[in-house]
């Protein structure tokens, strides 16, 4: 299994709690981030509600250097800076200032498309003949890698720094590529975590596709419905979160705060085959990841306490209720307890699993299980699988042992990492 490996910092730009406190609150007491946006009214959008934060620009010139700050346009790469430094810092550690890099540190930070609006911006500058109006940062910017790239630069990490993408598996999938790089000796501690873009341009597809609630523009905070059976499609969402994964040894060393125990996981791919699809899972391969990432874990199907599903308020959450009570032959009051926090914040797409990874997480610290919200009418064949006692529909006091915590992606990709209350 090779060296265990905690989590010591969490960071958070979510669009219901910009840093932990907030975000905290937020999940205990059912705070949502989903608003209507004129934009999207303007623009003649089927649905007009997104989740996006908000970030003050007063907050915004903490993070970035005048020089960085000039001409920035990009959203996404904005609230991985935020949710990485912080991160980083609730972890206890400094940015290396030194002359060498910091060889035992590096990140994997992920994104779906960054800098769409700097894209357009771009465009426009480029066809209008005024290619020197672009700016120096225009390129880092734009590129995928320039979140890992913008943090790697601010916290001076010598290990390996790159950028992840699977949809939106990408921030579950990030965890456990660092998890594999420190049980593996390779680095000391990895900042991992992901982030989305904001704006029409990124959820115009969606929109285009009609799996976005339309009924709800009058009525955003009711509109994301995970596991209900009124749900009518996904909220867009956007933000970014982030986590430290460090070596037991070196957390131990530096007496730092430990919020949990990364016990394993796994990542697979349906293969678009089966009942399989670019937008569809294919039962057997989400069944798989999860019984793998059990058995990577070294831990019994029946130690899994609490869920955290990937339950995007679509036709598709009965069938992945399904998946887990097959795969973990567990049903009725039997089956763990599971929450969505895409009722409050929408999907943020490719940050969703980073900033749901780091609500699980919280549960921890806070000796409870989060409420979900806007599932009164559970879903009846959801019913059929698990108790709608197994649905909090307030956050309850519980001491959780492990959690689960699963993402399932376009391209009918998934990821299943486990956590559990560390004990020395």
């Amino acid at each position: 299994m090779g060296r265990r490996v905690v989590i010591t910092g969490l960071g958070v730009c979510a669009p219901n709690g910009i840093g932990l406190t907030d975000f905290t609150r937020a999940l205990q007491k059912g705070k949502s981030g989903v608003r209507f946006q004129p934009r999207l009214a303007e623009l003649k959008f089927g649905c007009q509600i997104a989740a996006e934060p908000l970030v003050p620009d007063n907050l915004v010139e903490k993070y970035f250097t005048p020089l960085q700050l000039r001409g920035l346009n990009a959203s996404g790469l904005v609230y991985g800076v935020i949710a990485g430094t912080d991160a980083w810092n609730d972890a206890g550690l400094k940015p290396n200032t030194g002359e060498s890099p910091d060889w035992d540190s590096g990140i994997i930070f992920g994104t779906g498309i960054l800098g769409v609006d700097k894209f357009r911006e771009s465009i426009h500058l480029v066809d209008g003949q005024n290619v020197r109006r672009l700016g120096s940062t225009t390129v880092l910017q734009t590129m995928a890698s320039g979140i890992s790239a913008y943090l790697g630069g601010i916290l001076g990490c010598g290990n390996q720094v790159t950028t992840n993408s699977s949809a939106c598996t990408t921030g579950t999938e990030g965890i456990l590529m660092a998890f594999d790089r420190i049980t593996a000796g390779k680095a000391e501690r990895m900042l991992a975590g992901s982030c989305s873009d904001s704006g029409p341009y990124v959820w115009g597809g969606f929109d285009a596709m009609r799996i976005l609630p339309r009924q709800y523009n009058d009525n955003p905070t009711k509109a994301s419905r995970p596991m209900s059976a009124s749900a009518a499609g996904f909220v867009p969402g956007s933000g970014a979160g982030a986590l430290v994964l460090e070596s037991l040894d070196s957390a131990l060393a530096r007496g730092a705060k430990i919020y949990a125990e990364v016990l394993g996981g796994a990542v697979n791919s349906g293969g678009q085959r089966g009942d399989g699809t670019m937008t569809a899972p294919n039962s057997e391969a989400v069944q798989h990841c999860i019984t793998e990432a059990i058995l990577h874990s070294g831990i019994e199907k029946s130690d899994i306490d609490v869920i955290n599903g990937h339950l995007t308020a679509t036709s598709k959450d009965a069938l992945e209720i399904e998946n887990w009570s097959e795969a973990l032959n567990r049903s009725g009051t039997d089956f763990p307890f599971i929450n969505s926090f895409k009722g409050l914040f929408g999907h943020c797409l490719a940050a969703a699993g980073s900033i749901e990874c780091v609500g699980a997480l919280l549960q921890f610290q806070e000796k409870e299980v989060f409420g979900n919200v806007n599932c009164e009418d559970v879903h009846s064949e959801i019913e059929k699988h698990i108790s709608a006692s197994r649905i909090p529909r307030k956050t309850e006091k519980f001491i959780p042992k492990i959690i689960a915590k699963a993402s399932f992606g376009f391209g009918d990709v998934n990821a299943c990492v486990i956590f559990a209350a560390f004990n020395d």
